[in-house]
């Protein structure tokens, strides 16, 4: 188990990495590639709404999560930077953790309740940045939205951000649960409307206002997961 220690130091390399002159030009490399040339000749990208993405202010993006590839082709479908949560185990060796920080990457103990990591991306947001993070958590299966954990509410509650719930057909098949390399799939992504948190009487937001937060959320991954699923399979 990583110390706390070691847990800040990890996340401040981490922050540190993607402010830098370095860890910039690289992630606009990164997203060249991908754009140019992964996400319209090897993987055909669809964006349905993807001006969702270009919503200003802090922005809590929240797809739905079938594939590893989830994250890396949504950065495709807009110039704005997307940093992402992921599990700490991705960040090691330190040559991966630097190529991983530089594209947003944050380090997070999955299944922990890594207060550090929210820390982290609560700064972001606060900064007016925009995150990804995949409310169900890990990877889930089939057609059905899982369980929509709080930290997207969480996070929205503390800083204003907006949550914007994305659907994703297709990087299952492109690249499935213990593949090792992508095959050439049509993939699509449908994107919601911002969705605000707010307390209508004003002052804090309870947690049982996040939960109910969280249930709507639900909801709404599966409309815009329903309309990839349709749209995908035209």
């Amino acid at each position: 188990m990583t110390s706390p220690k070691k847990k800040r130091a990890n996340l401040e390399y981490a922050l540190a990495v993607a402010s830098s002159r370095n860890g910039m030009r690289f992630h606009r490399l990164v997203w060249l590639f991908l754009t140019h040339l992964f996400g319209r000749y090897y993987c055909k990208v669809e964006g349905i709404d993807r001006e969702y993405l270009d919503t200003p202010g802090p922005v809590i993006v929240a797809p739905v999560h079938r594939s590893n590839l989830d994250a890396p082709l949504l950065v495709t479908l807009t110039r704005r930077r997307q940093n992402f949560l992921g599990k700490e185990s991705l960040f090691s060796p330190k040559p991966v953790g630097w190529f991983i920080s530089a594209l947003g990457g944050i380090p997070i103990a999955r299944g922990t309740g890594d207060r550090g990591a929210l820390k982290a991306a609560q700064t972001l947001l606060e900064k007016e940045e925009s995150i990804v993070m995949f409310p169900e958590g890990t990877r889930q299966i089939g057609n059905k939205v899982g369980e929509v954990f709080d930290g997207a509410a969480f996070l929205a509650a503390r800083t204003g951000a907006k949550v914007v719930p994305v659907g994703i057909a297709g990087t299952e098949h492109a690249l499935p649960s213990g593949a090792k390399f992508p095959k050439r799939a049509r993939v699509c992504y449908v994107v919601g409307e911002p969705m605000e948190l707010s307390n209508p009487e004003g002052g804090r937001i309870s947690a049982p206002q996040r939960k109910e937060f969280s249930e709507k959320l639900a909801l709404r991954l599966q409309e815009v997961f329903d309309k990839a699923l349709v749209r995908n399979n035209r």
